[in-house]
C-alpha cells in the first residue's frame, strides 16, 4: 500500500514537471497538398469484353492503388477478373507476379473492385486479365506511381498519442522516483528528508533521460522524414520566354527544362513520341480562360524547346507542356507567361486555337471565380465561328471522383454531320479539363487519360513475342487509328458497327462518308468540387474545331 501511495505521488510530481515540457516537444505533422488530376481513367477491350476501368494511385509509395472496373453492358457475360502490378519497362516486365482475383459487387455485378500495391516509384502497369463466355480478354494500363506527400498524423490521433506518451513518461519518472525513495524502506516506516532527496534527484535525472530519448526520436524521426522527401514526386520545371527570331521568323517561343532533382534515372533526352510530336503544349490564357492554343515545339536540344508563335492576343498565358519519358513516364510542366499582341504565322499542321466567352461571365457568385456556371448544362451546344455546333450530349452536374464517359458531337451548319470528318492526331477527338482557379489541367484521349505512348508500351507487351509492334494498332480495341484511310477500310470491311468500336469511347458516333464518327467520348472524373472549362477539339477536312463547355463538380460522394 505504502508503495502504491508513493507511486500516485510520483505520478502528481512527474506530471507537474512535464507538462510544459512535453507539450513544448509535440509537433505538427506537416501534409502537402495534392494538386492535379491523379486518378487513372481507361475505357477498351480486354479481348472481347469492353471494361471502364479507374484506378486511384496511391500517394505514398509504397502504397496501395484502389481499382474498379465497369463491365459495358450488353456484352458477353463474364465470370471473374484478376489483376497484376506489373514495371512498365525493363526486365521486371517480362515477368508478372501471380495475380490477384478483383471482388464482384452483389447489388451490382458489372462492377468490380480491387486493391494492389504498388512497391517504387515510376512506371507501372496494371495487367487485367477478364475471363467469360467468350474465353479470355488482358487489357494493360499504364499507370505513373509517385509518392505526392508525406502522410501526416491527423490532429485527433496525434493528440491522443501524444496524452498516452505523456502518461507512459509521467509514469516510468513516478516509478523511478518511488523506487529511489522507498526501495529500502521497511513496511509501514515514514519517508526521511533523505529519501525524498533521493526521489527529487532520480526524477530529475529521469525527466533528463527522458526527455533526450523523446528529443532524439523526434530528430530521428525528422531525419527519416527528409530521406523520404526527396522521394516525393518533383516535377521538371519550366521557363517559358518570347525571343525575336529574325526579321523573317517571327517571334520564338523559348521552353527551357530543367531537373530539380527527383529520381536518378530521369533524363531530359529521353521523351517519345506521342501523338507524332515531343509536346503537346497549351496556351490559355487568364483569368477568363476565354482563348486556348494547342501547339507542338520542336526539341532543339536535350532540355530545350522552340515554337515560331503564332499570331496571340496580349495577356497573361498558362502553359501546360505534356511529354513522355522512354520509360512511359509521363510528365505535365506549367509555366506562366505574359504576352503582348502578337503578328505571328498563320496557324498549320496539328496546331490549332478556341475561343469562348470568359469563364467569369457564366459564374453565378459575386467574384468571378466563385461560382459554377448560371445556365443549365443540359444539352450544352457551342456555337463555332464557321457556323458548325459542336454539343455536349451527356451534360450533367456530377460529384467530383466518379468516372463518367463525356460525349460530345460535331454537326455543320445545317445540323448534320459532316460529311469530311477526319481524325486529329490519329483520334477523332481531343479534350483538356481544366479547373477555372488552375489547380486542375488534363489532357484526355478517347481511350483515357492515360498517355499513347505509354498505353502503345503496355498493349505490345500483351502480343506474342513475334507480333509486338509499336504501332497504335496493337493496342486494345484500336486498330485502324494509325490514319483516316486505315479507318476507312476497316469500316467498308466490317460495317458501322466496327467504325464505332474502332476507337473507345464512340458510343454515340455516327459514321458519315469518310467512315469516322461525328462524336466521341472521353472517360474522365473530375478530381475535385468545384467550377471547370472542358474544351473539345475535333477535325473535319483540314478544320480542326475547337468548343469550350462549362461543368460543376459537386462534392464527392463518400464511400
Amino acid at each position: 500500500m505504502a508503495f502504491s501511495a508513493s507511486v500516485r505521488r510520483g505520478l502528481r510530481a512527474s506530471l507537474k514537471l512535464l507538462l510544459v515540457a512535453g507539450f513544448g516537444l509535440l509537433g505538427s505533422a506537416t501534409a502537402l497538398a495534392h494538386v492535379g488530376s491523379p486518378d487513372i481513367y481507361a475505357d477498351g477491350n480486354a479481348g472481347p469484353y469492353r471494361v471502364f476501368v479507374t484506378i486511384r494511385p496511391p500517394l505514398v509509395i509504397p502504397g496501395v492503388a484502389e481499382i474498379e472496373v465497369r463491365i459495358e453492358p450488353g456484352g458477353p457475360p463474364v465470370s471473374g477478373i484478376s489483376i497484376a502490378p506489373i514495371p512498365l519497362t525493363g526486365e521486371a516486365s517480362l515477368h508478372p507476379p501471380v495475380a490477384d482475383a478483383m471482388k464482384q459487387s452483389a447489388q451490382d455485378r458489372q462492377f468490380y473492385t480491387g486493391a494492389l500495391w504498388i512497391m517504387a516509384s515510376g512506371s507501372w502497369q496494371v495487367r487485367f486479365t477478364v475471363s467469360g463466355s467468350q474465353g479470355v480478354g488482358v487489357l494493360s494500363i499504364p499507370v505513373p506511381a509517385t509518392s505526392s506527400s508525406t502522410a501526416g498524423m491527423q490532429a485527433g490521433l496525434g493528440s491522443l498519442l501524444g496524452g498516452l506518451g505523456l502518461v507512459l513518461v509521467a509514469g516510468a519518472i513516478g516509478i523511478v522516483g518511488a523506487a529511489a525513495r522507498d526501495a529500502q524502506l521497511l513496511p509501514g516506516a515514514p519517508v526521511q528528508a533523505a529519501g525524498r532527496k533521493r526521489a527529487i534527484i532520480a526524477m530529475g535525472i529521469a525527466l533528463v533521460l527522458m526527455v533526450g530519448a523523446v528529443w532524439f526520436g523526434k530528430v530521428w524521426w525528422q531525419s527519416a522524414a527528409d530521406d523520404y522527401a526527396h522521394y516525393v514526386y518533383k516535377p521538371l520545371t519550366m521557363t517559358a520566354t518570347v525571343e525575336q527570331g529574325g526579321q523573317a521568323s517571327g517571334q520564338i517561343l523559348k521552353l527551357r527544362i530543367e531537373d530539380p532533382g527527383w529520381l536518378k534515372s530521369r533524363r531530359l533526352d529521353d521523351f517519345v513520341l506521342d501523338h507524332d510530336h515531343l509536346m503537346h503544349l497549351y496556351l490559355l490564357r487568364e483569368p477568363g480562360l476565354d482563348l486556348v492554343y494547342h501547339l507542338h515545339p520542336d526539341q532543339v536540344v536535350p532540355g530545350e524547346f522552340q515554337l515560331t508563335l503564332p499570331s496571340i492576343p496580349s495577356g497573361l498565358y498558362q502553359v501546360y507542356a505534356d511529354v513522355v519519358h522512354a520509360t512511359g513516364f509521363p510528365e505535365t510542366l506549367v509555366a506562366r507567361l505574359t504576352l503582348p499582341e502578337i503578328a505571328g504565322r498563320p496557324l498549320a499542321g496539328d496546331d490549332a486555337k478556341g475561343l469562348a466567352q470568359p469563364v467569369s461571365e457564366l459564374r453565378t457568385g459575386p467574384n468571378g471565380w466563385a461560382g459554377c456556371p448560371a445556365q443549365s448544362t443540359e444539352g450544352s451546344q457551342f456555337r463555332l465561328p464557321d457556323g458548325y455546333t459542336m454539343v455536349w450530349n451527356n451534360a450533367a452536374t456530377l460529384p467530383a471522383k466518379t468516372p463518367q464517359v463525356f460525349e460530345f458531337s460535331l454537326f455543320d451548319p445545317s445540323g448534320k454531320p459532316p460529311s469530311d470528318m477526319a481524325l486529329y492526331m490519329g483520334m477523332v477527338g481531343h479534350a483538356a479539363f481544366v479547373k477555372d482557379d488552375g489547380t486542375v489541367f488534363a489532357h484526355v484521349h478517347p481511350s483515357g487519360t492515360v498517355s499513347m505512348a505509354a498505353l502503345m508500351m503496355a498493349a505490345a507487351q500483351n502480343q506474342p513475342a513475334g507480333q509486338r509492334s509499336n504501332s497504335m494498332s496493337s493496342m486494345p480495341d484500336m486498330e485502324g487509328m494509325d490514319s483516316d484511310e486505315d479507318v476507312v477500310k476497316s469500316d467498308k470491311a466490317h460495317g458501322p458497327k466496327a467504325a464505332q468500336t474502332s476507337a473507345p469511347s464512340m458510343q454515340a458516333g455516327r459514321p458519315v462518308a469518310t467512315g469516322i464518327p461525328n462524336a466521341v467520348g472521353f472517360p474522365y472524373g473530375f478530381p475535385t468540387a468545384g467550377a471547370y472549362r472542358i474544351f473539345v477539339q475535333m477535325k473535319h477536312g483540314q478544320t480542326i474545331e475547337t468548343g469550350a463547355f462549362d461543368a460543376c463538380a459537386g462534392s464527392a460522394r463518400s464511400h
